[in-house]
């Protein structure tokens, strides 16, 4: 029988601080760092000799700076150095399941995902598989951690190993510095996958980013409403929303019965500007692509003075500065005899709430979540489960694939029924022109090249991640779409919705406008 006190007191020895460095230092290079040289040896097109070379090289400098650093980690800061080292395999071995389970990256837009994921979203990826996986390779390594015992050694011996492992690590990069080109071409890949200075780093990155979003929005000149025509217009941004999966699109089967029988619908082929809900939900209130804040759709016209109300079940949204924004909960306390769980609640009553406005133009936001992973099937009502059997989890799609695709299929029939109901319902006003534009943030992996979800980023993402639809109505004789020959991408929004509601602006872009 295994002696567990024997092997507790063996693990309670003293043991020297270098050789556990280099212990730990092995370990995350095994257990944390397998897709980081996986991606390399798929992707360094050069022979097998140069290239085992190359990630010989890029292994040793790994070795040789995680060793420095967990050396200066615990000798410097003792036992906050273990809790830090300790954090950190159950962080790498965390994200190292996402990389494995979903093929993503961590960098800075999925870091700035998980900060901004709602419990109920995240509460889909909360797997025993997952638990599994970070007890193994995460908390055992991590007591280990906080249980062995050191002999800590002098400064002297601190200032010999750090000096000896910085000079070892620079004479290995010079060495392969004529791979710099190829580094920078695969940066944003190879920086998401090394661990564990991907969450590291990208956290840092993504707290600065936020810092400076959180400085005031720039204010755009002074816009002006030019006349008293009664408009209304409901932009509904999609979540995940892919064009590969639509019937109007060319799908072979039928998700869009209702909307593929209007005669009054345009539909537009367009490409979101990335492939995460943040930026892509930016590019399309913001009036042209930019890593500034610029004042956004709904607070520049509210500020001009049309009435705006935005609705939400969503989150990543830019700071929107108006009097009515409402959440899921909210809409759910006002409508409690609506269910909560779907995003039909987004599209109740808005007929009334257009009906009611004391203002000429009004412009009603409706942030969904209807396509949203890794749950499709949690987001649609059962009588819209037309496509059976159904996968409840993304993580099960390996073993049930066209299961999956059955429920995100169901989705966008969800979506199909709530856009022709909100078109019927607003064709019924009679003393106002009304208009729906539906944009998706951006698209969605469905198993392609072994891919799931969105957040590739976007110079390497598949097609299916950036490719979504953009859907047109308006009453008739208030305005026509303008042919359009090309793609189309999420920044025409802005000045469409300008042009539907007669404002007039100086950041006014008429090739961005789709109406005549």
């Amino acid at each position: 029988m295994v002696n567990l006190k024997s092997i507790f007191q063996k693990i309670r020895q003293p043991m020297s601080l270098t050789l556990f460095s280099a212990v730990m230092s092995l370990v995350n290079l095994v257990l944390y760092n397998i897709p980081f040289f996986s991606f390399i040896s798929a992707n360094y097109n050069m022979s097998a000799w140069i290239k085992v070379l190359f990630i010989s090289s890029i292994a040793i400098v790994m070795l040789v700076l995680n060793f420095m650093i967990c050396y200066l980690l615990i000798f410097l800061l003792r036992y906050f150095g273990r809790v830090l080292i300790a954090l950190c395999h159950i962080l790498s071995a965390t994200s190292v399941f996402f990389v494995f389970k979903y093929h993503t990256m961590i960098t800075e837009p999925m870091i700035g995902n998980v900060f901004n994921t709602r419990y109920s979203e995240a509460s889909g990826f909360m797997t025993w598989s997952l638990y599994i996986y970070i007890l193994i390779f995460g908390v055992l390594p991590a007591v280990y951690v906080l249980l062995q015992k050191f002999e800590y050694g002098t400064w002297k011996r601190l200032g010999i190993i750090s000096g000896g492992s910085l000079a070892a690590a620079v004479v290995l990069v010079l060495l392969n510095f004529n791979q710099v080109l190829w580094i920078g071409k695969y940066d944003t890949e190879l920086g998401g996958l090394v661990m564990p200075y991907s969450y590291v780093v990208n956290t840092i990155r993504h707290y600065n980013i936020k810092k400076a979003e959180n400085k005031e929005e720039i204010k755009l000149p002074d816009a002006t409403i030019t006349n008293d025509e009664k408009a209304a217009v409901v932009l509904v941004i999609g979540e995940s929303a892919r064009k590969a999966n639509y019937q109007l699109y060319g799908y072979n089967r039928p998700t869009n019965p209702l909307l593929s029988k209007r005669s009054d619908l345009t539909v537009l082929q367009a490409n979101s500007d990335d492939t995460y809900t943040t930026q892509g939900v930016k590019a399309i209130l913001e009036y042209k692509a930019t890593s500034a804040l610029y004042e956004i759709l709904p607070n520049y016209l509210f500020r001009a003075g049309v009435d705006v109300s935005w609705r939400t079940s969503n989150w990543g949204e830019p700071p929107v500065h108006i009097d009515e924004y409402l959440t899921d909960k909210d809409l759910a306390k006002r409508y409690p005899n609506v269910p909560k769980s779907f995003d039909e609640l987004l599209f109740t009553d808005v007929r009334q709430r257009i009906e009611s406005s004391d203002k000429s133009k009004v412009l009603i936001i409706l942030h969904t979540s209807t396509s949203h992973g890794p749950e499709y099937s949690s987001h649609y009502p059962k009588d819209f489960e037309i496509f059976k059997p159904v996968c409840s989890n993304v993580e099960n799609a390996k073993d049930s694939l066209p299961e999956l695709i059955n429920a995100y299929d169901n989705t966008i029939i969800y979506t199909d029924y709530l856009l022709n109901n909100l078109i019927d319902t607003l064709s019924t006003i009679t003393d106002r022109n009304c208009a729906v534009i539906y944009v998706s943030d951006h698209g969605e992996s469905l198993g392609e090249n072994k891919l799931f979800m969105h957040g590739v980023p976007k110079k390497i993402a598949p097609k299916e991640q950036y490719e979504i639809p953009f859907l047109i109505w308006t009453t008739p004789g208030f305005r026509s779409v303008k042919p359009q020959n090309g793609v189309i991408d999420q920044h025409y929004v802005f000045h469409s919705v300008l042009n539907l509601l007669s404002v007039d602006s100086p950041v006014y872009d008429e090739v961005h406008n789709l109406f005549e």
